[in-house]
């Protein structure tokens, strides 16, 4: 395998690739078409060396993640919305409209990002440790008890991908999600981008975000195991306060199993991997092409199998 440096994500009826600062987003259009849209985002580690540290430039990645996927998200959705051109706009949408004028869509969706993660935080990060909680008077460990708020995390989250999954609409976005990956791994495995070549690839990747947010929940154990509180409110403050550390710390062993081929890190990244088949499905030829065609607006792949795989070409 040899790291192509282009990940991406799936949207509505589409996949996102973004190589470098260059992004392009496809989507199969109702009427069968595909759209591709290409831009530039410019990620806070360029723009502030600060932010491209190690460790630190992990928390940076993550936000600069759900702002593009945002856009990508948005750009998707607009080929499947109904028609609103007569419907009368609400209450709070005229009051977002005077609040922020122009910038209405803008501000709405880092409303949205914030309120998601606020969420986020409250589900897979306090809600554990409450439950976990209950038991303390059984339990007399910190290790122990630490290990059971995590093993809860985990299993909040699987409970959550299946609870979503059943949505006809979640399992198209997985199938696309599967067609991302096997893009990638079809050329980073040094094999031309064709239809027939990306089926026959793996649909899981080492630097999936499914694989991100399992190794976060993984290193949160140890992260608890090692810093003890006793009082509730303050072990609520903790979770809180330590998540940049945890998400800078796994963005780093994800950054270094995307770039491995060790033995090692390849069986550390293993359940990782399993964790994707939640969230990862065989995409049909349709998805494919779509996923290639993302792939073809940012990345000149002839080049890098060129240049990465001379063996193999002709």
């Amino acid at each position: 395998m040899k790291y192509s440096g282009i990940g991406g994500q799936a949207v509505i009826e589409g996949v996102m690739m973004k190589n470098g600062d260059e992004y392009a987003t496809a989507v199969r259009k109702p009427d069968g078409a595909i759209e591709v849209k290409k831009d530039s985002y410019v990620s806070m580690g360029t723009k502030v060396k600060l932010c491209s540290l190690p460790l630190i430039r992990g928390v940076f990645g993550f936000v600069d993640s759900m702002v593009l996927g945002m856009k990508a998200l948005t750009f998707s959705a607009s080929f499947f919305e109904d028609d609103e051109e007569d419907v009368e706009p609400g209450k709070i949408e005229k009051f977002l409209e005077r609040l922020f004028g122009e910038k209405t869509e803008k501000a709405l969706m880092s409303m949205i990002m914030v309120f998601s993660v606020i969420v986020a935080i409250c589900i897979f990060m306090v809600v554990p440790m409450l439950l976990a909680n209950i038991f303390q008077y059984f339990i007399k460990s910190h290790t122990v008890m630490a290990i059971l708020e995590g093993f809860i995390r985990i299993g909040i989250f699987i409970a959550y991908i299946k609870l979503v999954s059943r949505m006809e609409d979640i399992k198209r976005t997985f199938m696309y999600h599967g067609a991302e990956h096997k893009c990638i791994n079809c050329l980073e495995h040094g094999l031309d981008l064709t239809v027939e070549n990306v089926r026959k690839s793996s649909k899981e990747h080492k630097r999936c975000g499914t694989s991100f947010l399992l190794i976060v929940m993984v290193i949160s154990i140890l992260f608890f195991m090692v810093f003890q509180v006793n009082t509730l409110p303050l072990r609520i403050l903790s979770r809180v306060i330590l998540i940049p550390v945890i998400a800078g710390v796994s963005y780093e062993f994800l950054r270094l199993a995307g770039r491995s081929d060790s033995k090692l890190v390849d069986l550390l990244s293993r359940p990782g991997m399993w964790m994707q088949g939640l969230t990862t499905t065989e995409p049909d030829d349709s998805m494919i092409e779509v996923g290639i065609a993302s792939v073809e607006a940012v990345f000149d792949w002839k080049k890098f199998l060129n240049e990465n795989f001379p063996e193999k070409q002709s």
